[in-house]
């Protein structure tokens, strides 16, 4: 995976500082409390929901466990329709490819669908030290694109920004990247939109490169499918001479057939929608001068850490992911710290559980981030595909304590466990002991108890961090089993 967000620091650290601006978290706040409700409201109405969502997980899984067999019928599929197939290993295989593609046709700008792959893998910056200009056509990425900023949500990347920002940045960058703003634009939403239609309308016209990633791909027929809601994806699908489209190796599904469940959840879960105002499909190249679509098409196909993803039997659930975000939107954590403290493409819970296994965890920000939640489950409740996150994050927690066998770039390693944690596996042994002697935890207890009236309302050293906001739980006067004998089972109690 790509280092994009170099230099990031643990995520207490970065959420540390996101908590105390009363901006982002007003930003984030209204803006995540507003897609959860119409997200509550429009899948309450399917009677079919829990069945829906179980058979996503179903498909799902069954593509995992057949990832290999689905491949070669997608690429032998695209070949048959005209386009050509590439397999990146990882971000700088797959910047190769691109950057090279993009050469080879003698053009200097492409326009861009909203491609979280892409973003995985750095390609602008690869494209940019190449002399390519790459141009985000989403509207949210371009604030975010034109604001020199990073992405901070999956499905409303610029979701930390209001409207009054917007209009600034607008007003400020455009110019330099185009055509300018229009004089005395104000932070209405129809001026900013059509500004920002009007900027991208000239880039539309003129790219003979459009470059995309995709929401799913069709084994069966070789067909690309993304879902989105302005209209810039279809531009660049149809409107560019050659297409190239990056996508990771997960987002395959069998059949037709299948697609039809995802075309019934993604949208009510990302946007909360019945359906999205845009879904374009498209199977190879045309070769008509009339006909829409590309008459070059080149896929991508990117691992960067998914078949090592996919060999961790907890936590390749995390691959099922169509990338709604409805997620990020019930997160106590993401709503509190925003995206950017998570320092991946991916925040919020599923950033916290697929950016360690797309990277491992030896960085200090990779390392923190299993650590990043409550586990309040809320995540796992509102997954249009039952990703248990909860489950993973505390698999992932222990990888990084524990350390211990896993897979990276294909071979099986042995991690060593993460420093900064000895207190908490000296803890843990502590207690694994104790619960093996009862004798000993029975001694102990009754010591507990007995001392009661000396415990410190706050722990001292590392534990600061914990009872910092917080008190420590009172110990009783006698513990439960002296009470339950003293008791007669509670028989006896007053």
């Amino acid at each position: 995976m790509s280092g994009t967000f170099v230099g990031m620091p643990a995520f207490p650290v970065a959420a540390h500082d996101a908590v105390r601006d009363e901006t982002l978290r007003g930003n984030l706040r209204h803006a995540t409390h507003t897609i959860r409700d119409k997200r509550a409201r429009a899948v309450a109405e399917l009677d079919d929901w829990d069945r829906l969502r179980e058979a996503g997980k179903q498909i799902k899984d069954h593509t995992l466990r057949h990832l290999d067999r689905y491949l070669v019928q997608l690429e032998e599929a695209v070949v048959r329709a005209g386009g050509t197939v590439h397999w990146a290993a990882d971000a700088d295989e797959a910047n190769r490819i691109v950057t090279r593609l993009v050469k080879e046709t003698g053009e200097s700008e492409v326009v861009k669908v909203k491609s979280m792959a892409t973003q995985e893998i750095g390609l602008n910056e690869a494209l940019e030290a190449e002399g390519v200009h790459a141009y985000e056509t989403d509207l949210a990425e371009l604030i975010v694109q034109l604001g020199k900023d990073r992405p901070s949500h999956i499905l409303v990347p610029a979701i930390h920004r209001n409207r009054g920002e917007i209009r600034d940045i607008f007003t400020r960058e455009m110019g330099a990247w185009g055509r300018p703003a229009p004089d005395g634009l104000t932070d209405t939403p129809a001026e900013l939109a059509e500004a920002a239609r009007l900027h991208l309308r000239e880039k539309f016209l003129r790219a003979k490169v459009g470059i995309s990633g995709a929401n799913f791909m069709v084994a069966e027929t070789g067909t690309l499918v993304v879902v989105e809601s302005e209209g810039n994806g279809r531009m660049c699908l149809t409107l560019p001479e050659t297409l190239i489209s990056v996508v990771g190796i997960e987002k395959i599904v069998p059949t037709w057939r299948d697609l039809e469940v995802f075309l019934q959840t993604l949208p009510r879960s990302s946007t909360a929608e019945r359906m999205n105002p845009y879904t374009s499909m498209w199977t190879g190249t045309t070769d008509a001068d009339t006909a829409d679509g590309p008459r070059v098409f080149h896929l991508v196909l990117l691992d960067n850490g998914r078949t090592d993803t996919l060999a961790d039997e907890v936590g390749r659930q995390a691959l099922r992911c169509i990338r709604c975000s409805a997620c990020l939107n019930v997160c106590p954590v993401y709503e509190r710290a925003g995206g950017h403290a998570y320092g991946s493409v991916y925040p919020g819970p599923i950033g916290a559980i697929l950016s360690p296994q797309l990277r491992g965890t030896a960085s200090e920000i990779d390392a923190s981030l299993p650590y990043a939640s409550s586990l309040c489950g809320a995540c796992y409740e509102v997954c249009p595909v039952a990703i248990d996150i909860p489950e993973v994050l505390v698999r992932l927690r222990e990888r990084v304590v524990e350390g211990g066998p896993v897979t990276r770039d294909g071979a099986r390693v042995t991690l060593k466990p993460a420093k900064g944690h000895a207190a908490e596996r000296a803890a843990m042994r502590a207690a694994g002991w104790a619960f093996d002697h009862p004798g000993a935890l029975r001694a102990g207890q009754r010591l507990a108890s007995r001392t009661r009236h000396f415990h410190p309302r706050r722990l001292p050293g590392p534990g600061k961090a914990w009872s910092a906001t917080r008190d420590l739980p009172k110990v009783p006067p006698e513990p439960f089993r002296d009470w339950w004998r003293r008791t007669n089972g509670g028989k006896d109690a007053r």
